[in-house]
């Protein structure tokens, strides 16, 4: 079910910012974002260093896994693919939308860095107009945890994602939240059972 997010009150990403947001994401770079419902902190999944910055910010153990994002169910169907058609259904019914699925990662396609001690991958494919824009800059998902450091509230405005990890970022992406009170339902699509 697609979230509620009012596209008309989204400055979209200029063509300078898009390409800034990629190059950062290309080289290593930690980013936060703004999301549907609180900030976040992104990086290109498959470079084990930046995601190791993160997990080093939010003094988080790497067993927890952490969550991807994607601008569009096509930038998952790598790890959709695999899965049996039911479930492939039921993943997209959620999205896009403040819905995030445990999918089967059955080809250990996403490294263990961002999986954590799971044998699954939390997935979103999200609706909000920087998330995606900054998916697609990047032409991949990107790692989405939220921005605080472990015990402290998730920033929910620039002031907080400053206070928190001040001049320890590559870049702040400007934005808005998507309005959405509460971070988004984890649903293992295996089970059913809701996580969160």
């Amino acid at each position: 079910m697609p979230g509620d997010i009012n596209m008309a009150v989204f400055e979209p990403l200029t063509d300078g910012q898009l390409l800034r947001a990629r190059q950062i994401l290309q080289q290593g770079g930690v980013i936060a974002y703004p999301t549907e419902a609180v900030w976040g902190l992104g990086c290109d999944p498959w470079n084990q260093s930046a995601v190791e910055r993160i997990l080093a910010l939010k003094n988080r153990p790497v067993e927890k896994g952490m969550i991807l994002v994607a601008s569009s169910v096509q930038q998952v169907r790598f790890l959709l693919d695999l899965l049996p058609e039911h479930l492939q259904r039921k993943a997209e019914s959620h999205w896009p939308g403040p819905v995030t699925c445990l999918l089967p990662d059955i080809n250990q396609q996403i490294p263990a860095w961002v999986r954590g001690a799971h044998s699954t991958i939390a997935v979103r494919v999200s609706d909000h107009p920087v998330v995606r824009a900054l998916c697609i800059a990047a032409d991949m998902p990107l790692v989405s945890t939220s921005c605080n450091p472990a015990g402290e509230e998730p920033a929910r405005n620039i002031a907080q994602v400053s206070r928190y990890f001040e001049n320890q970022l590559d870049w702040i992406v400007p934005g808005e939240l998507g309005g959405n009170p509460k971070p988004s339902r984890i649903i293992d699509i295996v089970t059913g059972q809701q996580l969160r």
